[in-house]
Formats: structure tokens, C-alpha cells, sequence
């Protein structure tokens, strides 16, 4: 019987990647709610939307008519790149009755490599609304440019040296009153790159096995809280600097937190961010006293906490298994590309244009002076252990194109990765079961 990942595991995970969202306070656009008098719902005829270079690409569009009135008009749809360039306009007529449904059937040109947007457009006497979606084409095959510094291996290689540097005086604190019969709680705390404290949850089965481990790192400015839903792993969840319960040196909220020493490499907050993860790994692999498996380490993240997982997989073979969902900051170059075409500007420019504006002295060569080193682009070829990677396809926080450009660039030769067609920043419970299924055969977990 599977016990691991329960379905109360997988909603917490989905419930976490969506709380990251409203936690960072940074409210991207739904755009995939179904209400009003005409409903209008378009479905792609890959289930995942991805289509390949020489494939139509063909969408199903349900309308719902809730009025009595029979109404007639046309359905537009257009089609731009996802950095805004128009590409193809067409449209269909629209006639159906009142208080019924009908289905149209919309054909699109192949098109080449990339992500598109398609908007679908109801134009009536009485109604008007827009529907917005994305499509894939080969994203497998989408490659992107490495601004890579020269001395990036260097840094790297000095950021370890000066953490191994700092002893990591390690406390683990049982915490009886949040333990059950099944499992201990523990809280951790150590100390890490310019000896800032940080702190974490471990969470261990009481049967007294050894267990692989799920390290889990947080997304932007979240706080991660003890595991309790997972039975076969022991749970590792670790508050970087400035997160959860390790803000004692950094906590100066959503907006400002991204653009600590930003204009300094040396000083980057990510600088010890990063460091705190590898901390992370050092902690458990400084305890199989405890019941660590060290040779069964995965861990895992969304949004920022994607991006993390990708550097501490990287800098760290440690690390054996890599999950990560809509990771931050990816191919922060095209990112920065695709975002200045938006309506409405949302993080993670929304913040660094808006410091930009304000600071004469701060071009964006100065930007990406300190950023190329900090881009998890930059970080995916040292990647070598299997990887699944899940992304939404309506994200503008994290681009598509910039997500797959990451992927790509990742070295293992086992690597996956699941497009969700309407989701936005986040991914769906399809997502974690099948995660759950991946982790299972890549650990041997029967």
C-alpha cells in the first residue's frame, strides 16, 4: 500500500507553491476564471499545449451562452510571440442559441520553436471578453545565451571556501509539543555565510530506519513550517536568510528583499542565500546519526525556492535528485525581454525597474554586473542528477521560454519536465502525482 505522499502531502505542496504567491504579495492576473453571460473556453488538442514545429495547431473553443438571447458575432484570435510581436489575426463567426453550448473549431498555422501567446476574443452586440492562453512549440529545442562572467567558477569556488570558513555550531532542539507518536520534530539552527543564523525543520519517521531525505528550500520571502506528510522521507525545511524564522538579520519585506546590495556581487543577499542551502546539506550530512540516508538526498522548490534547489544542486553533488516548479529568475536577460512587454509590469521587474527608476547611477549594465552571477541559467550546467521541472504556462512572473532556456542548459542526461497549460504561477495536483510517481521509481520506494 503507498503511504508515501499522501494526497493530504500533495494538496499541502500544491497549497504551497500557490501560497508563495499571495505571500510575496505580488497578485499576477487569473486568467482562467469562467464567468459571465457567454463563457468561452478554449482547449488545446495537445493536453499539455505543446505542439510540435511542422503540427496545426488546433484549439476546441466551447461556448456557453447563459442569456436567452440568440446571439451572433465573431471570434477573434490572435497570436503574438511571448515578447509581444504579433504573428497571425483570424477570426470565426459566431452564432448560438440562447441558453445553450456549441464548439468551434480553431486552426492555426505551425509555427517555430518557442512559446506564443493566443488571445480569443468574443465580439457581440451585447458582449464582449477576452480569453488569453499560451501554446508551446518544441520547447525542448529552445536554446538561449549564457551570460556567464569569467570568473563565475571562482566566485562560486571562493563563496564555498569562505562558508567552510565559518563553523556551523549546530543545534538541534526537539520540539515535543509539535512531535506526534509517528513523528519527531526538530528544530535546527546553524550558522552560516557571514555567520548569520539560519534555521530549519527536521521531521523524522519514529520507526527507526534509515530514510532518504526531502530538503526542501523556500520560495520568495516564505515561511516554510514542519513537514508532518511524509512518511518514507525524512523532512528537511530550511528558512534561508530573511525567510520564516531567519529573519533575524534580514527582514525588510517583498519589495525591498530581492535588491539587498543588489549593486554589489560580493554583497548580493543570493550570495548567502545560496550558501545557506549548501549549510543545508552540510547539516545533514553532519547527522546520519539521526537516521539520514546521505546518499538519498533530494531537494526541492518552487519560485525562488526553484531556483534554489537548481544552485545547490549544481554546487553540490550531494544532491541526488533535483524537483524544482516555476523556477525565479531564470535567463534573467530574455526574462527582462519578455516582461517589457506586459500590460501591467509584475515582479520580479516590477521591482527591479522600479529601483532602477529611482536610482540615477543604476543602469541595467550595472544590473546585470551583479545578477549573471546569481541567474540559475548560469547554474544548470553543473547540474547532473535527474531532474523534473514543472512549469504553468500562463506564468509571466517566470516566462515559459526562460524556464524551458534553464532546462535545456541542465547537463543530466534524466531529465523531465511538465507543462500546465492554465495554470499561472504555479503548478496543479496532475503535477505532484506525477511527481510522486518519479520520485518513487528514481528512489526505489515500492
Amino acid at each position: 500500500m503507498m503511504k508515501t505522499f499522501s494526497y493530504f502531502y500533495l494538496f499541502a505542496m500544491l497549497m504551497f507553491v500557490r501560497f508563495e504567491v499571495q505571500a510575496a504579495a505580488f497578485q499576477q492576473e487569473q486568467q482562467t476564471a469562467e464567468t459571465g453571460d457567454i463563457i468561452l473556453k478554449p482547449s488545446p488538442r495537445s493536453e499539455n499545449a505543446v505542439f510540435k514545429k511542422n503540427e496545426q495547431i488546433v484549439y476546441n473553443l466551447r461556448v456557453e451562452n447563459n442569456t436567452n438571447a440568440f446571439t451572433t458575432g465573431h471570434i477573434s484570435y490572435v497570436v503574438t510571440t511571448d515578447d509581444g510581436k504579433k504573428v497571425s489575426v483570424d477570426s470565426i463567426q459566431l452564432a448560438i442559441k440562447g441558453s445553450s453550448t456549441k464548439d468551434y473549431l480553431v486552426k492555426i498555422a505551425p509555427k517555430a520553436t518557442g512559446f506564443y501567446r493566443v488571445n480569443f476574443i468574443i465580439n457581440s452586440a451585447e458582449y464582449d471578453d477576452t480569453v488569453r492562453r499560451v501554446f508551446g512549440v518544441d520547447p525542448q529545442e529552445i536554446r538561449s545565451q549564457l551570460h556567464k562572467p569569467a570568473d563565475f567558477d571562482a566566485f562560486w569556488k571562493q563563496s564555498r571556501e569562505q562558508l567552510e570558513k565559518i563553523a556551523p555550531r549546530y543545534r538541534v532542539l526537539e520540539r515535543k509539543d509539535l512531535s506526534t507518536d509517528k513523528k519527531r520534530v526538530y528544530a535546527v539552527e546553524m550558522h552560516s555565510f557571514d555567520n548569520v543564523v539560519v534555521r530549519g525543520w527536521l521531521v523524522i519517521p519514529r520507526d527507526g530506519k534509515k530514510f532518504p531525505v526531502h530538503y526542501r528550500v523556500p520560495g520568495y520571502v516564505v515561511s516554510l513550517n514542519p513537514n508532518m506528510d511524509n512518511d518514507d522521507f525524512i523532512a528537511f525545511d530550511l528558512n534561508v536568510r530573511g525567510n520564516g524564522n531567519s529573519k533575524d538579520v534580514i527582514n525588510i519585506g517583498t519589495d525591498n528583499y530581492c535588491l539587498v546590495n543588489v549593486e554589489d556581487k560580493n554583497k548580493y543577499v543570493y550570495r548567502g542565500v545560496y550558501m545557506d542551502c549548501i549549510r543545508g546539506l552540510d547539516f545533514l550530512c553532519s547527522h546520519e546519526d539521526l537516521g539520514i540516508d546521505t546518499s538519498k538526498i533530494f531537494v526541492e522548490g518552487g519560485s525562488q525556492g526553484g531556483a534554489l534547489a537548481l544552485v545547490t544542486a549544481a554546487l553540490d553533488r550531494r544532491v541526488k535528485v533535483l524537483t524544482i516548479q516555476v523556477p525565479l529568475y531564470a535567463d534573467i536577460h530574455d526574462n527582462m525581454a519578455i516582461s517589457a512587454s506586459y500590460d501591467k509590469q509584475v515582479f520580479p521587474f516590477k521591482v527591479f525597474r522600479r529601483y532602477n527608476s529611482i536610482h540615477p547611477g543604476f543602469t541595467w549594465d550595472k544590473f546585470f554586473s551583479t545578477f549573471d552571477y546569481y541567474d540559475p541559467q548560469n547554474f544548470a550546467p553543473l547540474v547532473k542528477c535527474p531532474v523534473l521541472m514543472g512549469i504553468g504556462l500562463l506564468d509571466q512572473f517566470c516566462p515559459p521560454r526562460c524556464s524551458m532556456a534553464l532546462f535545456n542548459h541542465i547537463s543530466s542526461d534524466n531529465k523531465e519536465y511538465v507543462c500546465v497549460p492554465n495554470s499561472t504561477h504555479e503548478v496543479n495536483m496532475n503535477y505532484f502525482m506525477f511527481q510522486n510517481l518519479w520520485l518513487r521509481e528514481k528512489f526505489r520506494i515500492p
